[in-house]
């Protein structure tokens, strides 16, 4: 049985026992989720251009047919060296392929598989806990001395020293989820390019200035009722390049990060008490997501998160009618939280 902690999991993966033929990311950190899976396919081969060594599936696909996985595990390569599948997430159960593959013979391929927010009765997460061929590797938001981490790398790398003042302010506006994390850091060093030191007053102007990038203004006015300005803000977003399934997974992370918070306020804590519990949500979103909470109960985020996986699902099946199925998604979120205010 190869089940860890989440803190242990970075360790785990850099020491990785030879006999683990097959990596499960789960959790509620999307973006954690694909960080570590990518690494960990394009790590495992030679290059991880080469279609042959590095094949990525849909998880839809191999849930439709579940030998494919482990005929593909048992595959060796025209050239020699070692391969990976990477399997991609999928809303349907991956257990009887993930199983088949397991009791086949691997070779030397290493399965690497994305999947949701599993809970410890799931029965891929079982399996995988369970099999000393796999590593079931939790993936959960980045606490202070992770985020802390992923800050001083990312700037290390860039060659720019940040304050600790600066630093300070970075942990407290991120967190939440790895992607996001990522993305506002590379938009912070992208408008720092060219200095050799980030200070707090340097950050505060440059935060100013992405403002507008980020998907918080579209989240908040949607949760709020305000269909106007959230579809605005998601036409900027568009324009600007972002893909729809970006927008739909910082709604989901958000309709998330929510719900726990909601079954305190239904259970009797006072809504302004509990937005206080979420770590790193900067001051200036507080009133709004205290709002949220008033308009948005347990029942209904539960409901809005099954709509909101189902169609990031469809974003990537459809891709010609990714706009308008997030458009409406959008639309749907602020009808309901106008229809509760009432």
């Amino acid at each position: 049985m190869v089940a860890i902690k989440a803190h242990e999991a970075a360790r785990a993966l850099q020491r990785l026992d030879p006999r683990i033929a097959l990596l499960l990311f789960y959790g509620p950190d999307t973006g954690l989720v694909s960080e570590r899976a990518k690494a960990a396919a394009t790590g495992a081969v030679a290059d991880p251009d080469d279609p042959f060594l590095l094949v990525k599936l849909e998880g839809d696909i191999v849930a439709a047919d579940p030998a494919r996985l482990a005929d593909e595990a048992s595959t060796i390569g025209m050239f020699g060296g070692r391969r990976a599948i990477w399997l991609r997430p999928s809303s349907k159960n991956l257990a009887p392929a993930v199983e088949a593959a397991l009791a086949s013979q691997t070779g030397d391929s290493l399965i690497v598989v994305e999947a949701g927010d599993l809970n410890k009765s799931a029965p891929l997460r079982m399996l995988c806990e369970r099999s000393p061929k796999a590593l079931a590797v939790p993936c959960y938001p980045d606490d202070g001395k992770a985020l802390g981490a992923v800050i001083d790398d990312d700037f290390r790398a860039a060659g720019i020293a940040v304050s600790r003042e600066a630093r300070a302010v970075l942990l407290e506006s991120l967190g939440g989820d790895r992607l996001a994390t990522r993305s506002e850091i590379e938009k912070v060093l992208l408008f720092a390019y060219g200095k050799n030191e980030l200070s707090a007053d340097d950050l505060e102007e440059i935060l100013s200035d992405v403002s507008a990038l980020r998907t918080d203004n579209l989240v908040d006015a949607a949760f709020s009722g305000d269909g106007a300005r959230a579809d605005a803000a998601y036409q900027r977003l568009l324009r600007e390049g972002t893909h729809p399934s970006v927008i739909l997974g910082a709604i989901l992370r958000h309709a998330l990060a929510l719900l726990p918070l909601s079954i305190d306020v239904e259970s009797g804590r006072a809504a302004s008490s509990v937005v206080e519990s979420w770590r790193g949500l900067n001051f200036k979103r507080k009133p709004a997501v205290q709002a949220h909470l008033g308009a948005f109960t347990p029942a209904i985020l539960r409901g809005l998160i099954e709509k909101l996986q189902d169609a990031i699902l469809q974003t990537r099946r459809l891709a010609d009618l990714a706009e308008p199925i997030t458009a409406r998604v959008i639309l749907d979120i602020s009808r309901r939280a106008r229809a509760s205010k009432r």
